[in-house]
């Protein structure tokens, strides 16, 4: 029997500025998109340049993620900020998402 290595592939979104009311429709958009493609199998959003998060754009991470679990996908939140950690640790979304503390691309070997 021959041991077999899948490397999934990634797909990364690194949104800017505010992600609020006025722009959460485009952003849920934005990451549908993402999840959708049949040889997507990781989604990495990259926080680094997120300034500030309110209820419009968690839920749209919230409904990204259902999403991905749907399409049996994986979905994880990178570069997370200490001020932006403290509105998932106060909703308790802390629990749900997948942190990764950076973006380490090169330790994945894509097909």
């Amino acid at each position: 029997m021959q041991a077999v290595l899948e490397c999934p592939k990634i797909t990364v979104i690194r949104p800017q500025g505010k992600l609020n009311a006025a722009n959460s429709l485009e952003f849920e958009r934005d990451l549908t998109a993402a999840l959708t493609p049949n040889d997507v199998s990781i989604l990495l959003v990259d926080l680094a340049a997120v300034e500030s998060l309110d209820s419009a754009g968690l839920m749209a991470l919230v409904s990204a993620l259902k999403l991905a679990q749907n399409l049996g996908r994986s979905l994880k939140l990178c570069s997370v900020s200490p001020a932006l950690k403290i509105i998932f640790e106060l909703t308790q979304l802390d629990e749900v998402f997948e942190f990764e503390d950076t973006i380490d691309l090169n330790s994945v070997n894509p097909s």
